[in-house]
C-alpha cells in the first residue's frame, strides 16, 4: 500500500472523477467499471499511467507508486479470475 497521503484539497480534486466511488487522505477505492477499463486498455496495449491519465487521473497527485500497484493487482485479479476452477 502507498504511503503517500491525500490532502483534504486533494481528496475533494480526487473525489470529483466519475471513476472513484470512495476516498480517505490514505486510500481511494475505485468503481468496478475502472478496473474493468484498465484492464481492456492494458490488453491492448495501454501503459497504467496513460489508462489513468486519458480517464481524468493526476497522476502528480495520486503518485506512480499507487498506478503501478493498482495495476498489478488488476492484473493479478484478471489472471486469477479468468483461469478455471477446479
Amino acid at each position: 500500500m502507498s504511503k503517500k497521503r491525500f490532502s483534504e484539497a486533494e481528496c475533494e480534486a480526487l473525489s470529483q472523477n466519475q471513476y472513484i466511488a470512495k476516498i480517505s487522505e490514505k486510500s481511494m477505492t475505485y468503481m468496478d467499471e475502472f478496473k474493468r477499463l484498465f484492464i481492456d486498455q492494458y490488453m491492448l496495449g495501454q501503459t497504467p499511467r496513460e489508462i489513468f491519465e486519458a480517464n481524468g487521473f493526476d497522476i502528480g497527485i495520486i503518485g506512480m507508486t499507487r498506478v503501478e500497484q493498482c495495476a498489478d493487482r488488476w492484473k493479478d485479479e484478471e489472471i486469477r479470475s479468468g483461469l478455471p476452477s477446479s
